[in-house]
C-alpha cells in the first residue's frame, strides 16, 4: 500500500521527458492512438482499430505526435486545476506545467494571444519572480525569449517588451544577495546569460518604416474610415501614438465623441454620470464636457478594464483552464451548459491557482 500524505505522487506511473518536460507515459499513448485514428479518418474515411505492438515505439515518436496534433488542430492545449487537497491528491499546481500544457511557446506566435501572455509575464516578473521554482523560472525566460523574437519578426509591440525588460531589471538588482540572486549558482549563471542575451536582442530591433511601393496607406482613407478604426482602439496610449504620428489623426483624436466613447467602454454608465456632475450648473446654458479629462479622472480612480481577444477560460465542470479560440476539451456536458458554466480568468486571477 503506497504511503500517503501531503507529497505523494502517484506512485507506479511511469514517466517519459520530451522537449516540453516530462509526461505520464499512458497520456503519450492515448494522444498517440488518438492522433492514429483521425489519421485514418482523414485517409480512408473509415476508423482502424489498431493497438501498439511496442511501448518503446510510443516514447520515440512523442515529440512527433504532439508537432501533428499542432499542424492538424487535433489537439486542444488544457490543463486540469487541482482546487481541494486530498489524501490522494496534494491540492496543488505547478505554472512550469500549466505553460507547457497550455503551449504558451506557441501562443506567443497568436497575434490574438499575445498580450495576454505579455501581460501574465510582466506581472510574474514584478510580483513573483523570486518565488518561482528553478523548473518554472526556466520556462519563464524563455518564453520572453520567444516575445523577444516575435516582436522583432512582426515589428510591433515593442513598448511590451521594453516595459517588461526594465522592470526585470529593477527586480533583479533589488534581490540580489552577495552580488547575486539568492539560489543555486549554476541555474542562476544560465538564468543571467539568458536575461543578457534577450537585452542584446532587444536592444539591437530596429523598427523599420513600410516602403513606398505605391499601395494605398493609411492616411489616404477618407476621415470616416479613420474614425471608426480609432473607435475600435481600447487602449488611450494607442490613440495618443496614432495622434503623434499622422497629423489627420491627431485632428480625430481631439474630437470629444472619441474620448466619450472611450469613458463608457471602460466605465459603467453610473460612474460616468458621477463624473460629469461637476460639469453641471444651476443655469440653463448647456456646459461643454471635456471628456479626455473625464476619461483620465476616472482612469485614476477606478483603473481601466482589461480587454483581450483571447484569453483563457475556466471550466466549473470539468476544472480545466483552456483557451477560448481553441475549444473545450470537456465531453461530459452539452455545448449550451458549458458555455454556462465556463468563465474568462484574467492574468491575476490565473496567478491565484499556483502557490507563488
Amino acid at each position: 500500500m503506497p504511503f500517503i500524505g501531503k507529497d505523494w505522487r502517484s506512485p507506479g506511473e511511469a514517466w517519459v521527458k520530451t522537449d516540453e518536460g516530462w509526461e505520464k507515459k499512458k497520456i503519450l499513448e492515448q494522444l498517440n492512438r488518438n492522433i492514429q485514428k483521425s489519421l485514418s479518418l482523414d485517409s480512408d474515411g473509415n476508423t482502424e482499430n489498431s493497438d501498439s505492438d511496442s511501448e518503446d515505439s510510443n516514447t520515440v515518436t512523442s515529440n512527433i505526435d504532439f508537432q501533428k496534433k499542432r499542424d492538424n488542430n487535433l489537439w486542444q492545449p488544457h490543463f486540469p486545476i487541482t482546487i481541494k487537497s486530498t489524501k490522494e491528491v496534494a491540492g496543488y499546481n505547478t505554472i512550469s506545467e500549466a505553460f507547457r500544457r497550455l503551449d504558451f511557446r506557441n501562443a506567443v506566435k497568436d497575434i490574438r494571444r499575445f498580450n495576454y501572455i505579455c501581460k501574465l509575464i510582466h506581472l510574474i516578473i514584478s510580483e513573483n519572480l523570486t518565488t518561482l521554482s528553478g523548473c518554472a523560472t526556466k520556462v519563464l525566460f524563455a518564453l520572453l525569449e520567444e516575445v523577444a523574437g516575435q516582436v522583432a519578426s512582426n515589428q510591433q509591440n515593442m513598448h511590451m517588451l521594453q516595459a517588461i525588460l526594465q522592470d526585470l531589471n529593477k527586480t533583479m538588482r533589488k534581490y540580489y544577495c552577495w552580488g547575486r540572486p539568492l539560489g543555486s549558482s549554476l541555474l542562476w549563471e544560465q538564468h543571467l546569460q539568458t536575461i543578457e542575451r534577450i537585452c542584446v536582442f532587444a536592444s539591437s530591433i530596429e523598427i523599420q518604416e513600410p516602403k513606398d511601393d505605391g499601395s494605398p496607406k493609411l492616411t489616404h482613407l477618407p476621415a470616416e474610415l479613420i474614425r471608426e478604426i480609432l473607435l475600435r482602439l481600447c487602449d488611450y496610449r494607442d490613440l495618443i501614438s496614432s495622434g503623434q504620428a499622422y497629423d489627420v489623426m491627431e485632428a480625430l483624436i481631439n474630437e470629444q465623441h472619441i474620448w466619450r466613447q472611450l469613458c463608457y467602454f471602460h466605465f459603467t454608465r453610473q460612474q460616468v454620470r458621477h463624473a460629469t456632475e461637476s460639469y453641471k450648473t444651476k443655469s440653463e446654458r448647456p456646459v461643454r464636457v471635456d471628456w479626455q479629462e473625464v476619461f483620465h479622472r476616472l482612469r485614476k480612480v477606478f483603473g481601466l478594464k482589461e480587454e483581450y481577444a483571447d484569453c483563457l477560460f475556466l471550466c466549473r465542470h470539468c476544472r480545466c483552464l483552456f483557451w477560448k479560440s481553441s475549444g473545450h476539451p470537456c465531453i461530459h456536458a452539452s455545448q449550451q451548459q458549458l458555455n454556462e458554466k465556463c468563465i474568462p480568468v484574467q492574468p491575476q486571477a490565473f496567478l491565484k491557482f499556483f502557490s507563488l
